[in-house]
């Protein structure tokens, strides 16, 4: 018996690399065409339909191994598999966000200053504003029309396109702004987008931008009033390192552990346990809102299974097991002053497993409880699965929360378990390709065990 612990290295423990590369190279794909959450509800659709998933509507009938997904105004995601046990059993939940960090445009967002057309915005969820600047950005989102048509906007990403951009001040001119703390050396409302500088012939570059999104999307400015518009950074997710061994890219957080939970639960062949992925929106501002975790839409959920399976809800529900799937800190030896090293991930130590995430002391956090973790542990055991714990960061320094407390609200056992992430929130993250992968293996645990 081993009485000492320590963290297992992925590739000194097992023989998975080339697995963990041929699942990231499919990840990658994923990550690039959804770096919005209805992008990500669109693909995430398209291969859960690929596995013989199908609409659900709320009183459909529901037997073992039917396979149902709920869209919810596009922007969040549902999909559960009846098992062949007894719903009193339980459900095996895995809830992720789709959401990330962005520049969203406001409602009413072109003007004209000296010469250069602009987009004003509003920035969504915690960023570091100084690294949105002076980067390519590109346009993404829908535009709702007043007879009912909706037009989807994607620019930025073909090769052939141009890019948006936020300007930065010259580093000639910027000694007082260096002087600033970084959260004020770029105020929120610097954020405006450069999207055009050519006048149309006598009229103004304002014109001429009318007029190009016009000619390509068939929309006037009122248009925007009612539009869902973003710039996300623009371009692909690349491998990092000469060994190719990390993956920087948008929006990993949280689309690193939205791809595993689901894909987990598109390829778990044990029919037993009754499994739901959820794939939710607004994380990053607070869960809120029709298509947040806060949502009464999951709880109806539960309830209709519950009921379609001869199951009392309350009972299922305390019955329920949930890993909140989300991101943790990844020790950054580049800044270890922020670091409590012993209680932090690192990579390719395997997927990280958060009894608790909030902030200071433990404000706005279910803390899982002690079996709950030891049953945890036995099913990762069972399948060899390479894992860690980790806390984001050092107890007074901040912290961070997830879906998990709102799910733990309604009785249902949860812990936080996703990947290790350096440079959270930044325009481009890292993650390691064995902690993706050692991601998917637990949560494909967690669906047999």
């Amino acid at each position: 018996m081993e009485l000492n612990y320590k963290k297992r290295n992925f590739y000194k423990d097992t023989d998975r690399a080339d697995a963990a590369y041929a699942y990231a190279a499919d990840y990658v794909k994923f990550l690039d065409a959804a770096k919005t959450e209805r992008e990500a509800v669109v693909e995430a659709i398209a291969r859960a339909e690929a596995a013989g998933y199908r609409p659900y509507n709320f009183g459909t009938p529901m037997k073992a191994g039917d396979k149902f997904y709920y869209n919810n105004r596009g922007k969040s995601l549902f999909l559960f598999r009846i098992g062949t046990e007894d719903i009193s059993n339980g459900v095996r939940i895995s809830a992720a966000h789709i959401d990330s960090p962005r520049i969203d445009l406001k409602q009413v967002p072109l003007y004209e200053e000296s010469g250069m057309a602009f987009l004003k915005t509003h920035y969504y969820g915690g960023i570091r504003k100084y690294q949105w600047v002076a980067v390519p950005l590109a346009l993404h989102g829908v535009i709702s029309k007043k007879d009912g048509t909706k037009v989807d906007v994607v620019l930025g990403e073909d090769e052939s396109d141009p890019v948006i951009y936020i300007s930065d001040l010259l580093p000639h001119l910027g000694y007082e702004q260096g002087k600033k703390p970084l959260n004020e050396a770029i105020p929120g409302e610097k954020l405006n987008l450069l999207i055009g500088s050519r006048p149309n012939g006598e009229g103004s570059v304002r014109d001429n931008v009318m007029a190009y999104l016009n000619e390509k999307y068939g929309i006037i400015e009122e248009d925007f009033l009612s539009a869902e518009l973003s710039a996300v950074p623009a371009g692909r997710a690349r491998d990092l390192g000469l060994d190719r061994s990390l993956i920087a890219g948008y929006g990993h957080d949280d689309r690193c552990c939205a791809y595993p939970a689901l894909t987990a639960l598109i390829d778990c062949e044990d029919d037993r346990h009754t499994l739901f992925c959820v794939l939710a929106d607004k994380e990053e501002t607070g869960s809120d809102g029709v298509s947040g975790m806060q949502s009464r839409i999951f709880l109806d959920l539960m309830d209709s299974i519950a009921a379609a399976m001869g199951g009392n809800s309350a009972q299922v529900r305390a019955a329920s097991k949930c890993l909140s799937a989300d991101v943790s800190a990844a020790y950054d030896p580049n800044f270890p002053e922020a670091f409590e090293k012993r209680n932090c991930s690192e990579l390719n130590c395997g997927a990280v497993l958060s009894k608790y995430t909030g902030s200071r002391g433990k404000s706005g956090t279910s803390d899982a409880s002690a079996e709950f973790l030891g049953w945890l542990r036995a099913a990762m055991g069972a399948y060899d699965v390479v894992w860690q714990t980790g806390e984001l960061g050092k107890v007074d320094f901040g912290g961070g929360g997830t879906v998990a407390k709102f799910i733990a609200n309604l009785n249902i056992d949860t812990v936080d378990l996703g990947v290790p992430v350096i440079s959270m929130h930044a325009p481009y993250e890292v993650i390691a390709k064995s902690d993706l992968y050692e991601a998917y293996r637990a949560f494909d645990a967690f669906s047999r065990f």
